[in-house]
């Protein structure tokens, strides 16, 4: 069953890849042959496409193209990698002045997702890779971007993915997450005090775009050897300066 749902996956993958190259679409006879797969195969195939958006079809020449849900994605990775463009030598700055790792990470259905990172110079290091996602509930990044979105999304995110525990410091209940939140929102910045892994803190804060919405955040994180509670706040007002810049430099005014 297993092996028929990849095999299903890798041939609707291949059907995008053909309409990449037809501009004016191609009939179902042309793709089933393409696919060297029969003909109900590869109109089952393009009807779960169409419902989800990721191919069209055109009612009068009955000749499928791509769908604008693959344009909406384009457009996602690309404001990604233009964030990724501008908040770079921010990230280096940032290494610059704490001497700790800094990350850049989005955030996408609960969690976050780390999209750059610029390791510190120091011997012990703390890992993370660009790429892996991590719960927002418990980590200095999710918690800064979850500052600045309605309580209807954290309720969504409570009810999809839970608030699961990690450490013994991290925030189990709505009401103590909601109450953390609100001082983030206050101050502009978050903390993660080993909530998502034992001997690491963290300080970060949200980035803005031209509209005002919050749309990744910014952190320095380190082992909890060298980042006392101390230094890492004296550490979030920074981070909080240099997210404003980050977000100043996509259009953002405060």
């Amino acid at each position: 069953m297993a092996d028929q749902s990849i095999q299903s996956v890798k041939r609707a993958l291949s059907i995008l890849s053909i309409l990449r190259n037809h501009s004016e679409g191609l009939g179902v006879t042309e793709i089933a042959n393409k696919l060297d797969v029969a003909k109900s195969t590869a109109f089952r195939l393009l009807f779960s496409l169409m419902e989800e958006g990721y191919v069209q079809k055109d009612s009068e020449t009955d000749r499928y193209r791509l769908g604008l849900k693959l344009l909406q994605l384009g457009n996602e990775v690309a404001k990604s990698m233009d964030l990724r463009r501008v908040a770079h030598p921010y990230l280096k700055k940032l290494v610059d002045l704490t001497g700790e790792t800094t990350h850049l990470a989005i955030y996408d259905k609960g969690e976050i997702v780390y999209i750059d990172k610029i390791e510190s110079s120091a011997t012990i290091r703390m890992y993370s890779q660009v790429g892996l996602r991590a719960p927002a509930h418990c980590t200095g990044l999710g918690k800064a971007i979850l500052s600045c979105l309605p309580e209807e999304e954290i309720d969504h995110l409570i009810a999809t993915k839970g608030l699961r525990k990690f450490t013994d410091n991290t925030l189990i209940t709505k009401e103590t997450l909601m109450e953390v939140l609100r001082e983030a929102r206050e101050k502009g910045y978050a903390f993660d005090e080993e909530e998502h892994e034992l001997g690491v803190r963290c300080a970060a804060a949200p980035i803005f775009n031209h509209e005002g919405k919050v749309i990744a955040g910014v952190s320095v994180a380190g082992p909890t050897t060298r980042l006392s509670k101390e230094k890492v706040r004296q550490f979030a007002p920074i981070v909080k300066q240099v997210s404003r810049d980050i977000s100043r430099e996509l259009g953002y005014e405060a």
